[in-house]
């Protein structure tokens, strides 16, 4: 393991990564070296901007796996390589789509509410037995003292 990947680790396991987002840091950062044959101290913004535009438009990836890379080179950039904060800003990140409610027409099928009734009357029995379990617990309690 380089002294550059093991501060990488120690960065995100001192800032309390859970190991999911570690792994998928490190195999981005990775990935980015591999793909300029290079360190990752040796690349700045433009080779970041131009491996989004490859993972993009070659590799076909969504928004959501561009903002991941786009995450942890920052993150590589800003405290690992402790580079000034100005470059870290530099690095452009993907805008992730918004979805939209959908909506039912008023001709829609609206979805049946016989089933959710029961369950209803279900929850309001139970939590009234609950509610007398713990009056009768606390009178014994009251009681005894």
């Amino acid at each position: 393991m380089t002294p550059l990947r093991q501060r990488f680790i120690e960065d995100m396991q001192l800032r309390n990564f859970s190991p999911v987002t570690q792994a998928s840091y490190t195999r981005e950062v990775s990935g980015f070296a591999r793909h300029f044959h290079k360190s990752p101290e040796l690349l700045g913004p433009e080779q970041i901007r131009a491996y989004q535009v490859y993972l993009r438009n070659e590799k076909k990836l969504g928004v959501v796996s561009i903002s991941v890379a786009t995450s942890a080179l920052r993150f590589l950039h800003r405290v690992t390589l402790k580079k000034n904060c100005y470059m870290a800003d530099m690095i452009p990140a993907p805008k992730v789509p918004k979805k939209l409610p959908v909506i039912l027409s008023p001709e829609a099928p609206q979805p049946s509410t016989r089933g959710r009734k029961r369950q209803s009357a279900k929850c309001r029995q139970s939590l009234a037995e609950f509610s007398l379990t713990v009056s009768n617990n606390e009178a014994q309690h009251i009681l005894m003292t």
